[in-house]
């Protein structure tokens, strides 16, 4: 059950022929996606996506036909988000409950995740409910290697859906699997990582971990120690292929300040936002231990953060996920321990950080 009334907007990305039309044909009958709401774009002058995509009673199919969704019509994007929840809240449009955003295989998925996050309005009615990235098994390492936006939708996803894998004779389909699967998680090591043929509608809508609160497995795995690697290089990285991305966490027993949170957050975007694609945890506040704050970013946007409930386990520690291209790891947490108390040699303290009339966040 949602924890809130805002709206999950889920984004469904893969690079080009990796089969998010036929994925979306099939799910599109299943009555989890029933009062849903697709929005369909695709690279050139004029769309053909929403010609191949079945049309339903109960369900609106949006075109967005000239240019990609996240660089030249990003503001159309906007502009139909707010023209459906208007039209919706005032009774003159198609009643929905979920949006679901198919972009282009040509699209780097961050911008169009901005386009919903740092909207003033957009960001209190909608709740970011996960990136599904549809991986084509026979040709997803060539593609990481030759295109950048093939390599990013693998890196922000919070699902990975593997299609094709039919494809592979039967004698070599376990090794092979195995192989890809080993190469997705050197780039992503915490997106559970699926086949399209077992795949079920809730398995793709549900996909975010902060779309859905009330999912603690989904929580417990974004924050997976083994998963992450949380000593230095514990999880496979080739250098030679990809070893710009890089990802690791924070963890921490203490609760922290709201303050030096927001400090540290602040900086964060400053100093490393063109590096972080994306940022997930859980944070224990002193003045809510209780009640774990919710963060999720992507490069220098961050969602409002939301208290939940409750803890999704026992574990009561803050735990924070970062993913990114030439993170400067020793950088954040040195600034993490600054700000948060934990001494440091040679490292400047919170109030040197804060009140520093030369600092990035003074003016």
């Amino acid at each position: 059950m949602r924890q809130d009334s805002r709206t999950p907007v889920g984004i469904i990305t893969g690079f080009l022929g990796a089969g998010k039309t036929t994925l979306l044909n099939r799910l599109l009958h299943d009555p989890v996606l029933k009062g849903a709401i697709v929005i369909v774009n695709e690279f050139g002058e004029v769309g053909l996506d929403h010609l191949f995509l079945e049309s339903r009673a109960d369900g609106e199919m949006v075109l967005l036909s000239s240019g990609c969704l996240c660089c030249t019509v990003r503001g159309d994007l906007v502009a139909t988000l707010e023209d459906l929840f208007r039209a919706r809240d005032e009774g003159s449009g198609q009643l929905f409950n979920r949006i679901l955003i198919e972009t282009t295989g040509l699209a780097d998925p961050v911008p169009v995740m901005q386009a919903v996050l740092a909207h003033p309005w957009l960001s209190r009615i909608c709740d970011l409910a996960g990136i599904v990235t549809l991986a084509d098994a026979t040709q997803i390492e060539t593609l990481v290697e030759e295109q950048d936006e093939a390599l990013k939708q693998i890196v922000v996803a919070d699902r990975i859906v593997l299609t094709k894998t039919d494809m592979w004779p039967t004698a070599e389909r376990d090794n092979r699997r195995a192989s890809v699967e080993r190469f997705l998680r050197s780039l992503n090591p915490v997106a559970p990582i699926l086949d399209a043929a077992l795949c079920d509608a809730s398995l793709i809508v549900e996909a975010g971990v902060f779309g859905e609160t009330g999912k603690r497995d989904e929580v417990r795995q974004w924050l997976d120690e083994e998963a992450l690697g949380l000593t230095p290089h514990d999880h496979a990285h080739d250098p030679s292929r990809h070893g710009n991305v890089n990802s690791f966490a924070i963890i921490r027993e203490a609760p922290l300040d709201p303050g030096a949170l927001d400090l540290f957050l602040g900086l964060l975007r400053q100093t490393q936002g063109d590096k972080l694609l994306r940022m997930k945890g859980l944070v224990r506040l002193t003045t809510e231990p209780e009640r774990p704050l919710l963060l999720q970013g992507v490069q220098h946007v961050l969602h409002p953060p939301r208290l939940l409930e409750a803890w999704p386990d026992q574990d009561r520690r803050t735990r924070l996920v970062f993913i990114g291209r030439m993170l400067d790891e020793t950088a954040i947490r040195a600034l993490f321990d600054a700000l948060t108390g934990t001494p440091r040699i040679d490292t400047p303290d919170r109030a040197a950080l804060a009140d520093n009339p030369l600092s990035l966040r003074r003016g």
